[in-house]
């Protein structure tokens, strides 16, 4: 906060910024790990919220800067990336991890949990800010994250990662938009021009989608009533019928080919966040493209933040990944 204050100073005193350009960028913080917590905790007394504890022989490095916005509606900011690597020297898979909450709401660090306990597991695993729908709509998001891929590979010397071996995670929203991104690794439309290494590849070899939407279009999906503030809806700039281009576009399913990388599913108990999911496995069947899936009997939405599903979604991820990559 204090870097990003200095250089607004700075360009409010060269001149190339006033005062009245600057506000805050919007903040929903609705979408917490304590929030939930007290929503699940009379029906699921033994869950307990995963600790943000790095284990021993696991080495953290956090709030990297992988792109600079010099100008957005808010003025100057930077977009921050944490890594978790084993401590041991050698070259290791990797895995970027975005985080949930309805593309609105939510921070990497809920996926810092999770990534500890991944990396734990021999992976270099990477938690990712991205731009939320009250900063920047649809597709700013996945150019962000296009530009995560494109640093952290830039960067894989110095953080000990195999760029050979690199997939996405996500929760939630964040599982719609690891999925489309890892869907669509050098898609000219996706790509974005985001960041320093505009020249870097952001195909990536497998992907993790944990009650992620993988398709707007299902019924389970577009039958629910929406509203222009409805998530989906204010992310994607308008309802179905105002936007029925860009809620297909933003869907992953459409983007599969017989090429498509390998893809584990985590489910909770609500069906309607697997939107497209049967589908999607349907046609990876037809070519012969390895999937899995595996679903959590709770309704509980956000599980990967408790004890013990985190521990069992961690393991399930590490074995996936070890068996693809």
């Amino acid at each position: 906060m204090k870097i990003k204050l200095l250089l607004i100073f700075l360009l409010v005193f060269s001149g190339k910024m006033s005062i009245a350009q600057y506000k805050p960028i919007p903040r929903d913080t609705t979408y917490n790990v304590k929030k939930v917590h007290s929503q699940i905790k009379r029906d699921y007394p033994y869950a307990i919220p995963v600790p943000d504890q790095t284990p021993a022989n696991v080495t953290e490095a956090r709030d990297l800067i992988y792109a600079h916005l010099p100008q957005t509606p808010f003025g100057p900011r930077d977009l921050h990336l944490d890594i978790f690597r084993p401590k041991k020297k050698g070259k290791y898979p990797a895995l970027l991890m975005i985080h949930g909450g309805g593309w609105r709401s939510g921070e990497k660090s809920m996926q810092v949990p999770l990534a500890q306990l991944i990396a734990n597991k021999g992976f270099v695993t990477i938690p990712v800010e991205y731009q939320l729908s009250l900063e920047a709509p649809y597709p700013a998001a996945v150019h962000n994250i296009k530009a995560a891929i494109r640093w952290v590979k830039a960067h894989a010397q110095e953080f000990d990662i195999d760029t050979t071996k690199m997939a996405i995670s996500g929760c939630s929203a964040g599982g719609h938009l690891a999925s489309l991104v890892g869907l669509t690794g050098g898609v000219p439309r996706f790509e974005g021009t985001m960041g320093n290494h505009l020249g870097v590849s952001t195909k990536l070899q497998a992907i993790v989608d944990i009650d992620g939407v993988i398709n707007f279009l299902a019924p389970s999906s577009l039958n629910l009533e929406r509203k222009s503030d409805s998530p989906d809806a204010a992310w994607l700039g308008g309802v179905f019928s105002e936007k029925p281009l860009v809620w297909k576009e933003a869907s992953p399913a459409y983007w599969i080919t017989e090429k498509s990388v390998p893809m584990l599913f985590l489910n909770s108990g609500y069906s309607r966040f697997h939107a497209g999911q049967d589908e999607l496995i349907g046609q990876y069947k037809e070519w012969g493209i390895y999937q899995e899936v595996h679903q959590f009997n709770v309704k509980v939405h956000p599980f990967w933040l408790f004890h013990p599903w985190a521990d069992e979604s961690a393991q399930y991820m590490a074995d996936f990944l070890k068996k693809v990559l």
